[in-house]
């Protein structure tokens, strides 16, 4: 299993980032996906996920309306839109496959088995 985020960056208030994921080495359409989160002496923090098919999705409260999860089956690509972007957003975000056993938990982090290297968003004031 392989997961690489790219995207990541500063930007300032009120600004926009779109966060790619390119899954490898294992079915990326027949599993749900998610993003989490971590900031400096913070635990994790769950952003976003999206069952396998892409047509559901759930958000943390933090985020919701603000961000945006989609996938690309035919690419093995999941992405986050980032818009209105805040300075407490601030994190090294991380792409994750979930490995629970129902949607019930999808916003436990630690349901999720996989994570990526991590991309950092710096979002300044």
């Amino acid at each position: 299993v392989q997961l690489v985020e790219s995207g990541g960056g500063k930007v300032q208030l009120g600004g926009s980032l779109r966060l790619s994921c390119a899954a490898s080495g294992f079915p990326f359409s027949t599993y749900t996906m998610g993003w989490v989160r971590l900031a400096p002496g913070k635990g994790p923090e769950w952003v976003s996920g999206i069952n396998a098919v892409g047509d559901i999705t759930y958000y943390g409260d933090s985020v919701k309306g603000r961000f945006t999860v989609s996938r690309d089956n035919a690419k093995n690509t999941l992405y986050l839109q980032m818009n209105s972007l805040k300075p407490e957003d601030t994190a090294q975000y991380y792409c994750a496959r979930f490995g629970g056993a129902s949607m019930a938990t999808i916003s436990a982090t630690h349901e999720y088995n996989y994570w990526g290297q991590g991309t950092q968003v710096t979002v300044s004031s």
